[in-house]
């Protein structure tokens, strides 16, 4: 049987790219911390599925709660990079990336006790503008990153890039694995099924459906994601666009059930693991985009 990869975002309510423009980072000391609590039960539902996952752990989070990390780490799971505080790559500089990462990452593995080898960016935020982050992660020794997303969206993707894990070669010629997050291919287009408001907004039935179409016809494993905030339909509610509280809140009450049917249906083990066990392709050169048009790593 495929294992997929289960990863958790972990951040709070209050940091997500919806409400970036609501609410300031110079803010987020004002609002009430929920996500030691929301992550408590996440651990606590994999514990009673016996399933363990990657975590993906934002360095703000790591510094106020220092007692979460180490936890994760204890009960058996992977501790992977989000960053520090939920900014999107592309609106920053080489130099304040580098920076927050050595920051976020050092934070991490003492409080792990425990290399941190994994990366995701803030909102999937390493695109066609911001590809030479993948030199800094491959600089400070992560071995794989989950931030291309090969769809198109309005905030992230690389339209046209590849679906399934690849170690690609960088700008500055280094190696690094590329696990996207998962999609599904339908009538020639691609429908993103990897998890978070997808997998709220869409009936269960669909992503069902999905993995295990990527499970036994393509021979794959998924990449599978959510937020501790997703399992929390009590949270503050943020003034913002109806885009965004769409995005946001729809089905909030529904995804721990939807959470509990998905860890009975298929199998999960943290992304490491999942990348050990299936086949990696060696990538030598650019990563396809549409229409010809080729973004270099």
């Amino acid at each position: 049987m495929i294992r997929n990869a289960l990863t958790v975002d972990v951040e709070d309510y209050f940091q997500v790219g919806a409400f970036s423009t609501h609410i300031h980072r110079a803010d987020w000391d004002r609002f009430p911390l929920r996500v030691e609590h929301n992550t408590h039960r996440l651990l606590d539902i994999f514990s009673e599925f016996n399933v363990k996952a990657t975590f993906f752990v934002l360095g703000w989070i790591a510094e106020r709660c220092p007692r979460l990390v180490k936890e994760i780490a204890e009960r058996g799971h992977e501790i992977a990079c989000h960053g520090y505080a939920h900014q999107e790559i592309y609106t920053q500089t080489c130099r304040e990336f580098r920076a927050e990462t050595i920051r976020a990452k050092a934070c991490l593995e003492d409080q792990a006790q425990r290399p941190v080898v994994g990366y995701r960016a803030a909102s999937y935020s390493i695109t066609a503008r911001s590809l030479w982050a993948l030199d800094v992660l491959a600089e400070l020794e992560f071995s794989y990153d989950s931030s291309i997303f090969p769809i198109y969206h309005d905030r992230y993707g690389i339209p046209g890039g590849r679906r399934w894990p690849y170690a690609m070669t960088t700008p500055s010629m280094s190696r690094l694995i590329e696990f996207p997050p998962s999609t599904f291919e339908i009538f020639g287009h691609r429908l993103p099924i990897a998890g978070g408001g997808y997998f709220r907004i869409y009936p269960y039935a669909l992503t069902r459906f999905a993995i295990r179409h990527i499970n036994r016809a393509n021979h794959m494993p998924c990449n599978f994601y959510l937020h501790p905030w997703e399992i929390d339909p009590d949270q503050p509610r943020i003034p913002a666009s109806w885009r965004s509280k769409l995005r946001h809140y729809t089905n909030l009450v529904r995804c721990e059930a939807r959470l509990r049917r998905l860890l009975s249906d298929f199998a999960f083990a943290p992304a490491t693991d999942v990348l050990s066990e299936c086949t990696v392709e060696e990538v030598h050169g650019p990563v396809a985009s549409p229409k010809g048009v080729v973004a270099g790593i």
